[in-house]
């Protein structure tokens, strides 16, 4: 099992990218969430098999067309198991 938590910089509000994180992520099976930042950016915490959450991250480092992701942080997520199922878009 692998959990993080990721902040992706770049184009990536407006342009549909919770909605296909959210879509990718149902796909692969991972646990967790998205949500937009106040800063611009988009916040990610996913959980699962780890190369299902490696996939995750491939998909995000592109996102939809419209973006333009630009740099994704990852951080290892502190608390293990504390991320919703099915994956969900917060507001």
């Amino acid at each position: 099992m692998k959990q993080i938590r990721a902040v992706v910089l770049g184009r990536v509000q407006g342009v549909g990218f919770r909605w296909f994180v959210r879509q990718e992520a149902r796909r692969l099976g991972v646990a967790g969430w998205v949500r937009n930042r106040t800063d611009g950016s988009v916040e990610l915490e996913t959980a699962g098999e780890e190369t299902a959450v490696d996939r995750l991250l491939q998909h995000v480092r592109v996102g939809p067309d419209a973006a333009d992701v630009t740099e994704v942080v990852i951080s290892d997520s502190e608390v293990v198991g504390s991320v919703p199922y099915p994956f969900s878009i917060l507001k």
